[in-house]
């Protein structure tokens, strides 16, 4: 006995719906908008990282080059015997006889500080703000320049930019500090180290100097208070020019771990300039593509960071 199994025929089997239409490609505005949050993450990501690299490494670079440009020209002025010898400086224009009296300005070479005892040679400019710090030790302006009658304040940083005063809770009393200025080479000993709540020196007596070193106490760049070195000048004292200006005329910036306000001008424009070089990435990649747009933004964005970075420095304590 035959048995026949019929088939259905394809005509019996239900339509097939017809696929969906691909979804219309993104405009590159609708791209674009998606990507920003993203690009901007990341270049703040990359920012945050260059702040760091740049305060643990570039600034050690800045403050080398600093220090070399600034021997030379401070030898300079020591050879001609032009150099600062007080808060006043007289400059002399070609032909005249007459010269013509000026403040010396923050940021000006006053005297080669150094250390024997733990290998410290270094340049101290005038001034004590977080920007003249950047350069290297820095003379607290309402104070006598060492070697003078009178204490002299020198300010430094202790981990940024070059770190000049890392290792001045190192010193023993004993131990020499030499300083040359405009008037000769002056020598200090150390007669201790000091933080905040411990006793002041007694008061010098008349003709005699002291060199008081500042700088920040604690982890390298997490400073919890002031360390100071007390130094009592042992050479004879050169005579101190008259003074123009004391503390109440210095400015917020110059006081031990004190910031420096003016840095928030430049850190606005120069971070202006990084938000516009970031709409200008995005729209690149979205009209370019990803590789080309960074290699054409990447530099910028760089130079950009960096300066940021530098000017966000400033925004610390001046000791660090």
């Amino acid at each position: 006995m035959t048995v026949t199994i019929e088939r259905p025929s394809p005509a019996a089997s239900p339509p097939r719906e017809p696929a969906a239409p691909p979804p219309p490609p993104a405009s590159p505005a609708v791209r674009a908008a998606l990507q920003v949050p993203g690009i901007a993450l990341s270049i703040l990501a990359a920012v945050a990282l260059g702040f760091v690299v740049h305060l643990t490494l570039l600034s050690q670079l800045q403050y080398a080059r600093n220090q070399q440009t600034a021997f030379a020209d401070f030898r300079a002025e020591l050879a001609r015997g032009t150099a600062p010898v007080g808060q006043t400086t007289v400059e002399y224009e070609d032909g005249a006889e007459q010269g013509r009296e000026s403040v010396v300005g923050p940021g000006t070479p006053v005297a080669v500080l150094r250390i024997p005892a733990v290998g410290l040679s270094t340049v101290v400019f005038e001034g004590s703000s977080g920007d003249v710090l950047r350069q290297g030790p820095g003379h607290r302006r309402d104070s006598v320049l060492p070697g003078q009658p009178g204490t002299s304040v020198v300010m430094g940083r202790r981990a940024a930019y070059g770190g000049p005063f890392r290792d001045l809770d190192l010193l023993l009393p004993g131990d020499a500090v030499i300083v040359t200025t405009g008037q000769g080479e002056h020598t200090y000993r150390v007669v201790g180290l000091r933080r905040p709540g411990e006793p002041a020196p007694p008061p010098l007596d008349a003709g005699k100097g002291r060199l008081t070193l500042v700088t920040a106490d604690g982890s390298l760049y997490v400073p919890r208070d002031v360390l100071r070195v007390d130094a009592e000048l042992v050479t004879e004292a050169k005579p101190a020019p008259a003074r123009r200006f004391g503390a109440a005329s210095l400015p917020p910036a110059d006081a031990a771990m004190a910031t420096d306000a003016g840095a928030w001008t430049p850190l606005l424009l120069w971070s202006q300039g990084l938000l516009l070089a970031t709409l200008g990435v995005t729209y690149l990649r979205a009209r370019w593509g990803g590789w080309q747009a960074w290699i054409v933004g990447a530099p910028v964005i760089l130079a950009l960071g960096l300066a940021i970075a530098d000017q966000a420095a400033r925004l610390l304590p001046n000791l660090l």
